[in-house]
């Protein structure tokens, strides 16, 4: 069958749409308060949970202030208010371990009914004075032991403090980079053949697939503002990926600009392939290699750890990899189309093809 990739790109898209969507998020933490404490003191936490399911536990729920692997306490009294909230009480030792006056502790949760739920730098322990002689013994009475942890299995997505239900759009935004850098391989390829073998067709088709990946790159672009408002408070913060992205989406524009500017068909295909060429070589520096040498917000660069481990796990990968693919052919088909109108276009026109 001829255009069998074009019915899987919509089935796949449609498999993410809806599985994408519907998968609920794990059980998890929202709020914890307060979010200072002091040594030698007695906290009461008040926890908010995620779909979270506290009232239908069965075993006693447990919960540890983690400071590192060695380090941690548990909660003496446990009241569950719902299935949304808990109140817990921490006695916290005289003295931290190691030298600093304040520390980060991590709030773990683990029930039978909701598995492990993790919310880190839920509270900032301070010390008046520094005894390190006498730290270890409180804090190593109650560490964590992953294999008396409870585990549920079930199909659902990683709950991501911040990112909350907005993690979904890693089904969009992401892939739709991924599907433009495709696209756009496929403009390059075209361009090269052209200067190659001078065939108008291969032009036509590289302007084609030019045009679909500046449309992706907008999209991926608006898809990201969307999860930027969210996340970071706002649709534009000139982070440096963002401001590398459209840096690397005005020069594919400018390829546009440029055939516009010559009249000659020949010497516009020409140096438009050169052009295309030239903004391939600009795009991979710009989006894969100069956001990571500085800081930055997005995952994967600057330092910042890419999606991975538990933030795409392998339930999230059931639907990203598919989205990958998905989105990459219906650029694809896209860009098909956007050359058979070319090509009716010049047949009006009289143009041998």
């Amino acid at each position: 069958m001829k255009h069998w990739w074009k019915i899987l790109s919509v089935m796949i898209l449609l498999y993410v749409m809806t599985i994408g969507m519907i998968a609920p998020l794990a059980p998890g933490i929202t709020e914890v308060s307060p979010e200072r404490a002091k040594t030698g003191k007695t906290i009461a936490l008040s926890v908010k949970g995620y779909n979270s399911n506290f009232t239908q536990v069965k075993e006693p729920i447990r919960a540890w202030l983690k400071i590192d692997t060695a380090h941690a306490i548990c909660g003496n009294a446990i009241k569950v208010l719902d299935d949304q909230r808990l109140e817990i009480a921490f006695t916290i030792p005289n003295y931290l371990p190691g030298s600093d006056r304040i520390q980060p502790a991590t709030l773990i949760l683990n029930n039978d009914a909701d598995g492990s739920s993790i919310f880190p730098n839920a509270v900032f322990i301070e010390q008046d004075s520094l005894r390190h002689e006498e730290v270890t013994a409180d804090w190593e009475t109650c560490t964590i032991n992953a294999a008396n942890l409870f585990s549920v299995d079930r199909y659902d997505y990683p709950f991501r403090n911040i990112l909350t239900e907005t993690i979904r759009n890693l089904y969009f935004h992401v892939p739709m980079w991924f599907g433009m850098i495709f696209i756009f391989i496929g403009s390059l390829v075209y361009s090269i053949r052209y200067l190659q073998k001078k065939r108008m067709t291969d032009d036509i088709k590289a302007k084609a697939y030019a045009s679909t990946g500046i449309l992706f790159g907008i999209l991926g672009i608006m898809t990201g503002g969307i999860w930027a408002q969210y996340t970071w408070g706002a649709f534009w913060s000139f982070d440096i990926k963002q401001n590398m992205s459209a840096i690397a989406l005005l020069i594919y524009l400018a390829y546009f600009v440029l055939r516009g500017s010559f009249d000659d068909y020949e010497k516009r295909a020409r140096i438009g392939a050169v052009y295309n060429i030239f903004a391939f070589a600009t795009l991979i520096p710009l989006l894969f290699v100069i956001p990571r040498l500085y800081a930055s917000l997005h995952p994967g660069n600057g330092g910042n750890p890419g999606f991975g481990g538990e933030d795409l796990d392998n339930t999230m990968r059931t639907v990203f990899y598919p989205a990958v693919i998905g989105w990459t052919l219906l650029g694809f088909w896209l860009g098909e189309l956007l050359y058979r109108l070319e090509r009716v276009k010049y047949k009006m026109m009289g143009e041998e093809l």
